[in-house]
């Protein structure tokens, strides 16, 4: 069985799969990491090999510990990949992109894949149907957005995440949400049909924190799935185990 570890900004998951099959997942704060892969190591007692994901702070400590109960794979740029890696920069390209572009390597096999995450950013990888990952886009998350209004000006208030019920807001507010969320739809809109004109054969995956939060407000046609990122981390390390 395999450990999977992604550490994100804030918050870190973990994942035991069984060959390709999710068996659990778990997210906790970084300060639980130790606690909570206790719990993880007593109730899967087969877990064998781990990888770790990480563009967040994950201590020397804490990567100490995990050593100290499986062999530890942690993903960088010069880890073996099932795709051909054109980026221009490779040594920039985020560990969590790579892990995307390995899931959608396995899955979709000869096809053209446009993969969106929207987390903290959103990012936008493309993979050919000839296998060779081209990069993307990155842009400011829906959360990253609202906190930049409240930050960069006066007197703009800091609100929670909300999905506006029409286009025109009537106060600051609406206004705010509507800027932001709207704004997000049709920039995920208009990407799409960017990458349409010049693929006709594309499929998209909407993964991240907020994707369900889009979907049902997404007018194209998208497969949402939030294990998307778990996945690429489990197939690289299928991929690397001999």
């Amino acid at each position: 069985m395999n450990l999977i570890i992604d550490v994100g900004n804030t918050l870190l998951k973990l994942a035991v799969f069984n060959a390709n099959v999710l068996q659990y997942k778990k997210t906790c704060i970084k300060k639980d990491f130790l606690v909570t892969l206790g719990e993880l190591s007593e109730a899967y007692p087969s877990i064998n090999k781990c990888i770790v994901s990480s563009v967040g702070n994950f201590t020397e400590h804490q990567i100490n510990k995990l050593k100290e109960r499986y062999p530890v794979s942690v993903l960088t740029h010069e880890t073996s990949v099932p795709f051909k890696n054109l980026y221009a920069t490779p040594k920039t390209l985020g560990v969590d992109r790579i892990a995307l572009m390995s899931a959608a390597a396995y899955q979709y096999p000869t096809k053209n894949v446009l993969v969106i995450d929207a987390g903290s950013c959103i990012t936008y990888d493309f993979l050919t149907d000839a296998n060779d990952y081209l990069g993307g886009a990155i842009s400011p998350g829906i959360g990253m957005r609202y906190e930049a209004l409240h930050n960069y000006t006066a007197k703009l208030p800091l609100l929670d995440i909300n999905l506006p019920k029409k286009v025109v807001g009537n106060s600051t507010a609406t206004s705010i949400h509507s800027g932001v969320v709207y704004g997000v739809l049709n920039e995920i809109e208009g990407f799409v049909a960017l990458y349409k004109r010049d693929y006709n054969d594309l499929t998209i995956i909407l993964t991240g924190g907020d994707a369900h939060f889009l979907r049902d407000s997404l007018k194209s046609d998208i497969f949402a799935n939030s294990n998307f990122l778990l996945e690429g981390l489990n197939y690289i390390l299928e991929h690397n185990k001999d």
